[in-house]
């Protein structure tokens, strides 16, 4: 085992997720940890992994988007995934904006009937 993996447990702490959550991961094979017996052990590798995994949740990709996006690393090169991503996020970056569009059409809705009530009063 290498001196700088993690535990399970470790993992659990420093990216405050499950263990259901990264038992999850694994099983989708979005990370393999190194393993002795039935312990677990997080090297350098799984952590970069799970930084680009909740990365990517947060800024709403799918679980499967991102698993073919770290597989496109391992069977094409940093060039071809780099590539992939700009796809990716230039199309997450255009649902994003129509989300925020949506979103401020509906919070001047809601202000100007709440107003219309409030005036009402």
């Amino acid at each position: 085992m290498d001196e700088t993996a993690l535990t399970f447990k470790q993992m659990c702490a420093r990216f405050d997720v499950t263990p259901r959550t990264l038992r999850y991961y694994e099983y989708i094979e979005l990370l393999k940890p190194q393993r002795e017996g039935r312990a677990r052990f997080y090297g350098p590798r799984e952590v970069a992994r799970m930084k680009l995994i909740l990365r990517g949740r947060r800024w709403g990709f799918s679980l499967e988007e991102i698993r073919q996006w770290l597989e496109i690393y391992d069977s094409q090169g940093t060039e071809a995934q780099m590539r992939e991503w700009v796809r990716l996020a230039d199309r997450q970056l255009a649902d994003l904006r129509a989300q925020r569009d949506r979103l401020g059409r509906t919070i001047d809705e809601l202000q100007a009937t709440r107003d219309e009530v409030a005036r009402t009063l």
